[in-house]
């Protein structure tokens, strides 16, 4: 390996400033970006119409940066607008054709992202469409996913396992009387990999078994929590409903049809790695040619999944860069006042929450006189997290 590559592969985590701008710069975009689709979701909007605000939003301040460079950089978006409502757990993002639009007392969830030169950020938030004070079941779900992001936050640590925050999120939400959603990953992000190797399990069941992983320094993830007022077991109940997919970039088959040639061609040339939404695509054409693609795993889909209607589900999920200094959560939005039916006793929650996200290294600095039995090694610096309510103002 040459010098040149050696320092090309050392330079493409946290240690190095221009990756961390990078990932900053995509969250920045990410969390506007967020703000937008949340001041779009009003009553009798199309969600087509609020999905693709968001995404142009995301293609045209990403395409604003790194214009200049000699070396052409890809930038743009690293997961497809989705506004997914009440009982529908995720990936909603439909066709341009499609009527549906949102109503007063809708629980809004929207997820996208966003990347800059393959450095991702990805945000997801729930919001519910009305004047006030969120209460009752809605609250109790919403506070239940932003809590376990909390605890996902703190726990999200060199040193610790995946297994550990696993454990956790589930007793968060089991103290909300509610479930986390199975089948949700939270992934470790790398440069153009939205979906590392290194993963957590939002439910441990034996159905679904990852590796065990400790969290390292420079590494960056997604956390990604899901939580429900229903049995948490999301079912598919249509298939064209999904309309987001992912080139499985190590699968190779020679296409059978015209469609389907042209299409995944036009895939290739457009969207090689990061997730896309067929409405990017020739609408006529793409029903066509992606089933085929589809069959035979050329493309991975992002199936639209429901709970049971009259169940709410609410959904948060983060980008954390774990830098030398602590945890930096570098994409959220403040949540609506929240009146949840149930608080926080549990004294396990209370400790994991009252843990700072940020860490002070021994020798860094003056000591501050500690307590007798305090560990000298890291003094944290995060506010501790009110648990009255589970609603904090995530910034």
């Amino acid at each position: 390996m040459s010098s040149d590559e050696e320092r090309e592969e050392k330079e493409l985590d946290l240690t190095s400033p221009e990756v961390v701008t990078k990932y900053k710069s995509a969250a920045e975009i990410v969390n506007k970006a967020l703000q937008l689709v949340v001041s779009a979701c009003k009553p009798g909007t199309k969600i087509v119409d609020v999905c693709e605000k968001g995404d142009s939003y995301i293609r045209e301040q990403s395409g604003n940066m790194y214009k200049n460079v000699k070396k052409k950089i890809e930038r743009g978006v690293a997961f497809p607008t989705c506004v997914s409502v009440n009982n529908t757990v995720c990936h909603f993002s439909p066709l341009a054709s499609d009527e549906v639009v949102l109503q007063e007392g809708d629980l809004v969830k929207i997820d996208l992202g966003c990347h800059i030169d393959g450095f991702i950020a990805v945000v997801a938030h729930t919001h519910v469409i009305q004047e006030g004070t969120v209460s009752g079941r809605a609250a109790d779900v919403i506070a239940a996913a932003n809590t376990a992001a909390e605890v996902a936050l703190r726990l999200v640590r060199p040193g610790k396992k995946n297994k550990d925050v696993t454990d956790a999120i589930q007793k968060v939400a089991a103290a909300y009387d509610c479930k986390i959603v199975e089948g949700v990953l939270s992934h470790q992000l790398k440069q153009f990999v939205i979906d590392g190797n290194k993963v957590v399990l939002s439910v441990s069941n034996p159905e679904t078994r990852v590796d065990d992983a400790e969290f390292e320094e420079n590494e960056v993830y997604a956390i990604d929590i899901v939580t429900s007022t229903g049995d948490g077991k999301p079912r598919l109940l249509d298939e064209k409903q999904t309309t987001i997919y992912k080139r499985a970039v190590d699968k190779s088959y020679h296409l059978k049809m015209k469609a389907s040639r042209f299409i995944f061609s036009e895939i290739s040339q457009n969207f090689p790695i990061m997730p896309f939404t067929a409405r990017a695509l020739e609408e006529k054409r793409a029903r066509l040619g992606l089933v085929e693609c589809v069959n035979h795993d050329l493309l991975q889909p992002y199936p639209v999944l429901h709970e049971k209607p009259g169940d709410y589900v609410a959904h948060i999920k983060f980008t954390v860069l774990l830098m030398p200094n602590g945890s930096d959560r570098i994409t959220s939005h403040a949540l609506q006042e929240l009146q949840p039916t149930k608080s926080i006793d549990d004294p396990e929650i209370k400790a994991w929450l009252a843990l700072g996200t940020k860490t002070k290294k021994k020798g860094g600095g003056k000591k501050k006189k500690g307590k007798k039995g305090d560990k000298p090694v890291e003094s944290t610096e995060a506010e501790p997290m009110d648990t009255t309510n589970g609603a904090t103002t995530q910034e």
